[in-house]
């Protein structure tokens, strides 16, 4: 298995950015805009969720893996690097949940 899978799905979904819709699912997902893709992580999200409530392992595997990516694709059409989403999973690795929740509700 690759570690560097996200940096490379990064470059790839970059990419495609300025690509025929045409040629690509992606850059065909980014001609559509923003709407098309928030939907596809709407209904990724729920096929994620029917996998899981059907407890097929490799179903939840692969379904989470079509959110996950999608998850990029809206997150390379914002121009947001996905490794600050990783950087903010690490500030909040060890801290309990419920007082991560408080502290952003504190500084809303």
């Amino acid at each position: 298995m690759s570690d560097d899978i996200l940096l490379r799905l990064m470059t790839v979904l970059a990419s495609r950015k300025d690509a025929d819709p045409e040629s690509s699912y992606v850059a065909g997902l980014y001609h559509k805009g923003l709407d098309s893709i928030l939907k596809k992580i709407g209904e990724e999200s729920a096929e994620t969720i029917i996998a899981a409530k059907s407890g097929d392992k490799q179903q939840v595997v692969y379904e989470t893996a079509d959110l996950w990516f999608h998850c990029l694709v809206m997150l390379a059409q914002q121009n947001i690097d996905a490794r600050l989403v990783l950087e903010e999973l690490e500030r909040r690795f060890g801290v309990s949940g419920i007082d991560e929740k408080a502290a952003r509700e504190h500084s809303k």
